[in-house]
Order: structure tokens, then sequence, then C-alpha cells
């Protein structure tokens, strides 16, 4: 554990927090110390939601630890059962609390709770983190919830397809979506009206919106949809040992992930492969046009974004699936890929290899930053945090994964999975792309005296655009640049003159290159020539 201002995860914990939130009828009791309450702002302010998340806190403070905690915690797992009265009850401590070492579950569990079900989540917060506490906790209490139904060895294990001799639709269960990860809500309502249009059933979406009675409806399925790997991937791969439930595996986010999906689903499921699912010569089906996606990256107007830069980070879910809308469907260069979800590295590695790179996966945030100037990219796909060093870079940059700040949480409907989240990705990386591109023209022509005198505004010039600062900074006083051993590299107003030129999102590189190119030439001064110089020696 480190000291950070930044992290992209936070303790499991909190992982076991957002299960507990996402849910209905299941109650947290924590032990922690006063001031590891701080959660709560999570779901209150990120997540907009109207109540605090169903946590009790022990919050023992430091004149108690001369007694008996262990007390403490028993009185606050009674009162929390007196006063919520929980379907399900999850005990767990926090990493200040995990040192004292009193075992809050062991306690719950020699207590007269009135048969409401306990589970005792023990949760490595010194080695482990957010995701990983999320998906443990998820299936320790489906787990112990269906403790009863597993079938006997040796029993057959149910058809995927009994759906047909039982005289009904087939039905899924999405498991995974929850509060704090990205969309999720607008996901399930996307991916629930798909199966529909298909004559496929939703029995059971968990943990969001779930209660305990719903958990335990889950094996009246016939296969479960892993919508969120990182959560729901422990859980499904023990329903699938248990109680012989298949699994969906394709993520259907992008335009030919959601084809794969309904194509894999159907064939677990047993179902005719309707004709407009089936794939062309071109690799495409008709299905596809019930996206605009498709449309626009074909259109002239997108013409422009072709062959753009773009660099990838965030969880391992949407991090892979961004990395294949922008190669194959979009026609974006990926220059970097990595992700913090160091649970699913063997596919975020895999991913990248198919892509000629090597995977980044780390949680620290500056290494990222320094991965990320390092590539030089033109569009930044990632998390708040990479929304941060993208600015701080002059690059543009489109959210795709939590860790996300409150404006990534919109009050309209705006999913990321199915043919409309299609859509809705294409508008949201796309814009800021365009809106680099207007500032690189403004900038570009900020000089121009018709620019400048002759589109004013009804404000009689109070739009006009003010003159650069480094422009100004420049014209006076040229920004040195030092060479360690080599002395100090200065830019001539010409220089930096010609450089403004260059749209801002690669500017960086080439003010490197040049300098660079400077170094080994014996330059002591990069003027407009050294700049034209230096160029030409990088051309491809």
């Amino acid at each position: 554990m480190e000291l950070t201002l930044w992290t992209y995860e936070g303790p499991p914990h909190v992982g076991a927090m957002r299960i507990a939130a996402s849910m209905e009828g299941v109650h947290y009791v924590l032990h922690a110390p006063q001031g590891d309450t701080y959660a709560d702002l999570l779901f209150t302010m990120i997540e907009r939601r109207d109540r605090r998340p169903p946590v009790t806190y022990t919050t023992f403070q430091a004149r108690d630890l001369g007694g008996d905690t262990a007390e403490l915690v028993k009185s606050s797992i009674a009162a929390a059962v007196e006063r919520f009265q929980p379907e399900a009850l999850l005990v767990g401590e926090s990493c200040t609390a995990e040192l004292i070492q009193d075992q809050p579950g062991s306690l719950a569990a020699t207590m007269d709770l009135g048969g409401i079900p306990v589970v005792s989540l023990e949760l490595p917060a010194y080695s482990k983190k957010e995701n990983w506490g999320g998906a443990e906790t998820l299936y320790q209490l489906v787990r112990g919830l269906l403790k009863a139904q597993v079938p006997p060895p040796g029993e057959p294990k149910p058809d995927p397809t009994r759906w047909r001799a039982e005289g009904r639709r087939p039905r899924v269960n999405l498991l995974g979506p929850s509060l704090l990860g990205f969309r999720c809500r607008d996901d399930v309502r996307e991916i629930s009206q798909l199966l529909a249009g298909y004559g496929i059933d939703v029995a059971v979406v968990a943990p969001l919106g779930a209660r305990p009675a719903d958990l335990m409806r889950i094996p009246t399925a016939d296969a479960n949809v892993s919508l969120y790997p990182e959560l729901a991937g422990p859980v499904c791969s023990w329903l699938e040992r248990s109680f012989g439930m298949q699994m969906v595996k394709t993520v259907p986010i992008g335009i030919g992930a959601t084809a794969a999906f309904l194509r894999e689903l159907h064939g677990v499921l047993g179902l005719e492969l309707p004709a407009e699912l089936e794939t062309a010569a071109d690799g495409t089906c008709a299905a596809e046009r019930r996206s605009r996606l498709p449309w626009y990256s074909r259109s002239v107007d997108s013409t422009y974004l072709t062959g753009k830069r773009v660099f990838i980070f965030g969880d391992a879910t949407h991090a892979i699936a961004a990395a294949r809308i922008a190669s194959r469907e979009l026609g974006f260069k990926v220059v970097g890929l990595g992700s913090y979800s160091r649970e699913q590295a063997r596919e975020v590695r895999a991913a990248a290899q198919e892509l000629g790179l090597e995977a980044l996966i780390s949680d620290d945030y500056l290494a990222v930053e320094a991965a990320m100037a390092e590539a030089a990219p033109e569009l930044v796909l990632g998390t708040q945090m990479e929304r941060h060093s993208a600015k701080r870079l002059g690059i543009p940059c489109a959210v795709i994964s939590s860790p996300l700040h409150v404006q990534d949480v919109p009050a309209r409907t705006s999913p990321q999975m199915g043919w409309e989240g299609a859509n809705v990705i294409f508008d949201s990386w796309v814009h800021p792309l365009m809106m680099g591109l207007e500032e690189h023209l403004i900038g570009m022509f900020r000089h121009d005296f018709e620019f400048v005198d002759g589109h004013l505004s009804h404000l009689e010039g109070a739009s006009a655009p003010a003159k650069h600062p480094t422009a100004t900074a420049t014209a006076t006083a040229p920004a040195p640049a030092s060479i360690p051993g080599d002395g100090v590299i200065v830019w001539s107003p010409d220089g930096e003159a010609e450089l403004a030129k260059i749209p801002f999102f690669v500017r960086g590189k080439v003010r490197k290159n040049t300098e660079a190119y400077a170094r080994e030439q014996g330059l002591a001064l990069i003027d407009s020539e050294a700049l034209y110089e230096a160029k030409a020696h990088f051309a491809p």
C-alpha cells in the first residue's frame, strides 16, 4: 500500500459496499474507525443517489482500542438488524480494522439474528482492491444463498434448451452491473430491450436492483450473461461448475461485439439464428443497420478520423472493447492500451498483442500519464484520471471507464452496450476530436487580420480571440529548454510562430523531436528553418 493523490480502485470493502448499495434488502455492517466512512460520498455525490448506502459503521475511536472492540461489533450488528430488518446481512472490516483482528464475521455467526442469512467477508485489504472485493462479495452472497439448491454430485446438469420442453420463452440472467460502474443502469435497459426483440426474457439482473430472493431464482434461468467480468466472472464460473449454467462471455460493446454476443447467445440457448444475424461475405450482418455508427464511420465527414492515433486505458472490459472498436470499426490507430485491472491482465495483454503493442498494466496514474505522453496520441480514451492527464498534455479525451466523476453519470439514458450504445460511443469519441480540430483552426488563424478584425460579434469585439499568451511570451523572451550537458537550446520568435501552426495535439511531440534534432546537430537556436529541417529529418 502506498500514498497517492489519485487511485483507480479503492480498498476491497468499497467493492463490498458497491454490492450492498446496488441491491435492495441487503445491509452491510462494516467494522471501521472514524474516518473510513468517506465512501458514502461516492454514492450520494457521484452516483447522484437520494439515499445513503445501506451500511452501518462501528466507528471505533482511539480510546476504544484499550477496551473490548468485539463487543462494539456485536452491539452494532444487533442494532442494525433491529433497525433495518435486512433480508441478508454482510459483515466485514475496513483496512484499518483488519489490523485489530476482531473477526466481525465470526462474531456475527455466534449471534441469534432471527434466521437472517449472514455472509462473513474476509477481504484482504493490503493485497486486493475494489473490483476484486466486489466480485468476491457477490460470489459469497450468491453461493451462501444458493447452497441448499446445489445439485448433488452425479446428478445431470440442466439443459439450456429446456425452455422448449417447458413450453416457455428462453431466459437469461444479466450479472455484473452495479453502482459506480460505467453506465450500468443504461446498459441493462438497452440489453434487456435487445434480448426481448429476439424473444429472450431476463430472469434476474444482479446485483443492480436485486433482492436476496432474486438471487435465489438465478438457477431458474437457462444461461448467464457476464456483462461485466470484473464483478461477474467468479460467480458465473461457480454457477457453471455447480449448476451447469453456461456463461455467455462476449461483452456487447460495439457493432461487431453486439452481433457476436447475439450469435453466441442463440447458440447457447439452441435458438435458430435469425437471417439478420447471418454473416455476409464482407463480415457484416443486416442487424448492424440498427446502429448509425457503421454509416457514420464510412461517411465523407468521418474520413478526417481515419488513422487518428488513440491511447486507451481503463478497466479491462471497456479498454479491450474500446481497442476493438477503435481499430476495427472507426479506423483509428491504437498506439497504447492498458488497464488497472490486474485480475484481467492476461486478456488485456492478448488484446494488445493483436495490435502489435505491449499492454500497460498499472495502477499508477503517473506511469500512465508518462506512457500517454510518450505515445503522443491525438485522442485519449480513459478514466477521469486520464481526462486530467490529457488536459495537462493538451490532448482531447473521452471517458470510457470507471473511476468516473459525476459528469459521467448523465441523467439521460446513455448506454455503452448494444446498437444504441455504439451510437453513443461514436458521439462521445468523435466530438472531442472535432473540437480539437476547431481549436486548431482558431489557433492557426488567430493572427489573420480578417479573422480578428473582420469577424467580430455583435458584442463589439468581446468575442474576438485574445492574443495567445505563449505567443506574447515568445515575442519578448524566447522559451529556453535545458539540455543536460549540452547547454541551452532557445526557440526564436519565428520558430515558435511556426510551431504554433502545428495542431496542438501533436505539437508536444514535434517540439520534442525538433529539440532532439537540434541537440544532434549542435544547434543552440531553433528558428523556422531548423524546424523545417527537423520535420524533414523525422518524416517517414
